[in-house]
């Protein structure tokens, strides 16, 4: 989303706040906070939820957006303005994430709700990492991200603008309902309805981007003719993880179109080993 160094370094400085902020969610003075199923990452979400709907106000709301993310102004009075602004309306972590991320210095007033978005994002997935259950998030993601990439009617539907977010929402609900976790839906969900989302797949690569980041691996999606054995997937990452010089944690997919052989994808970078490939290279130079 965001192009300039400035608008980077001031992102990484507010990923920085946001982790030192989260143990407080732990705290017994936040006990306010709703705490399902007797986990505390559940907590998190809540949180999320309240940095999702700042980002959608300012989103939604160019005068404010442009008072609270214009860089010529004075920083600690955007700050204070954002605290005025918020106060009563989310909690108080929220308000001290919302207060700081005014307060840094975006290129464009548009960095601003997008930062929110993208701590958000960072919220949930530390929440599933928090409980064991990055692993299965970062699957659920990938799983649907092969229903969407198999299925052009519905990423279309999914990504129209003209839809109201109820009915896309309503959508959502029909494919994956009660199937995947709670924090899944809650990423997806947003990821429909946020209109700072060029699409639908480009949000879940963020998303499974991120979740890789956060333990310093990268995610290589593995398409094949057939289901990988376990042995296989676990070689496969190994030789990857040589061949990058870092870990790569491997998800698989079956998708009919390979025709044996794997098309691997890391990062922006393709590795299509696959028979379709070659019978498709060699049909071009037959006509050619």
């Amino acid at each position: 989303m965001m192009t300039s160094a400035a608008s980077r370094a001031a992102l990484a400085e507010l990923r920085e706040r946001l982790n030192a902020m989260l143990p407080q969610l732990s705290d017994s003075r936040f006990s306010w906070l709703p705490l399902v199923g007797g986990h505390a990452g559940n907590r998190y979400q809540e949180l999320a939820g309240e940095l999702y709907a700042a980002a959608g106000l300012l989103a939604g709301q160019p005068r404010l957006r442009r008072a609270l993310g214009d860089p010529s102004t004075d920083a600690s009075a955007r700050g204070e303005l954002a605290r005025t602004l918020f106060t009563g309306k989310v909690g108080d972590v929220a308000l001290d994430l919302i207060a700081d991320a005014v307060s840094l210095r975006w290129s464009s007033p548009w960095d601003l709700p997008d930062a929110l978005e993208i701590i958000a994002d960072d919220t949930l997935l530390a929440a599933a990492e928090q409980d064991g259950q990055l692993d299965t998030v970062e699957d659920e993601l990938f799983r649907f991200e092969r229903i969407l990439a198999n299925s052009g009617e519905l990423t279309a539907a999914l990504d129209e603008a003209g839809m109201p977010a109820e009915r896309r929402v309503a959508l959502l609900d029909s494919l994956v309902g009660q199937k995947v976790h709670p924090i899944t839906r809650q990423l997806l969900e947003h990821a429909v309805t946020s209109g700072r989302r060029p699409t639908l797949l480009l949000a879940i690569d963020d998303l499974l981007q991120a979740s890789a980041a956060r333990r310093e691996r990268s995610v290589a999606r593995v398409l094949s003719a057939a289901e990988l054995t376990s042995e296989q997937t676990e070689r496969l990452a190994a030789a990857l993880s040589r061949l990058y010089g870092r870990e790569i944690n491997v998800r698989t997919a079956v998708d009919d179109s390979v025709q044996g052989g794997l098309v691997v994808r890391v990062g922006d970078e393709v590795i299509d080993g696959s028979v379709a490939s070659r019978l498709a290279a060699a049909r071009a130079a037959f006509a050619g």
